[in-house]
């Protein structure tokens, strides 16, 4: 019996015992620093303050350095591309496509740039927490810069160092949420993936700050 309530106390123990965050985020690094492509299918959840929230889904594409692209499925035929100098958005609601320099981004996917180099937790962000759900572990970050679009994100980790979920906190209490599955890591990629060519007819507005 007491052997038996010794093993229980050590299990509790190290049930109970606090991540290492650090430690945590270093797994994530060596993870995808290594990386120069990336796949993944992705569910995405937008909700904010007095609108209906949106529900989209499609395929995630990651070239570094810099080049993304996000097709979606789920509504057919929107795309977010970013070539490394601009961002662009093309919403077939719209016909419409929007062009912007990265650097001046506002938009909700930007903080997925920190995968397009190499990541560096501790250079672009100043306060981490974190809590246990299940296997894995939330981590909060909080961006070093105060004038960006979002105020902090929320991590999924796995013990395997793959980002399972990313929440991103916008300025405006706005929250946009990515879960990922199905991750490819350095798979071809072809260059031209990540030139956006709007279909015939749809103008690109040029959006300046």
């Amino acid at each position: 019996m007491k052997r038996l309530a010794a093993c229980l106390f050590c299990a509790a123990s190290l049930a109970a015992a606090p991540v290492n965050v650090m430690q945590l985020l270093a797994g994530v690094e060596r993870r995808y620093n290594r990386v120069t492509t990336l796949t993944a299918q992705f569910e995405e959840t937008y909700s904010a303050p007095g609108r209906a929230r949106q529900q989209e889904a499609g395929t995630l594409y990651l070239r570094k350095p810099g080049r993304m692209r996000w097709d979606y499925s789920q509504p057919p035929g929107k795309q977010f591309v970013t070539d490394g100098k601009f961002f662009y958005l093309y919403s077939p609601a719209s016909q419409r496509a929007q062009k912007r320099p990265m650097k001046d981004s506002a938009d909700l996917h930007a903080p997925l740039g920190f995968l397009l180099g190499r990541i560096d937790f501790a250079r672009d962000f100043s306060r981490f927490e974190s809590r246990s759900e299940g296997e894995n572990t939330w981590v909060k970050a909080v961006p070093e810069r105060k004038d960006l679009a979002y105020t902090h994100i929320e991590m999924l980790v796995t013990p395997r160092s793959e980002i399972q979920v990313l929440r991103v906190y916008g300025q405006d209490r706005s929250t946009l949420e990515f879960r990922f599955q199905g991750e490819k890591m350095n798979p071809p990629l072809e260059s031209r993936l990540f030139v956006f060519t709007p279909p015939p007819g749809v103008p690109v507005a040029e959006e300046v700050e």
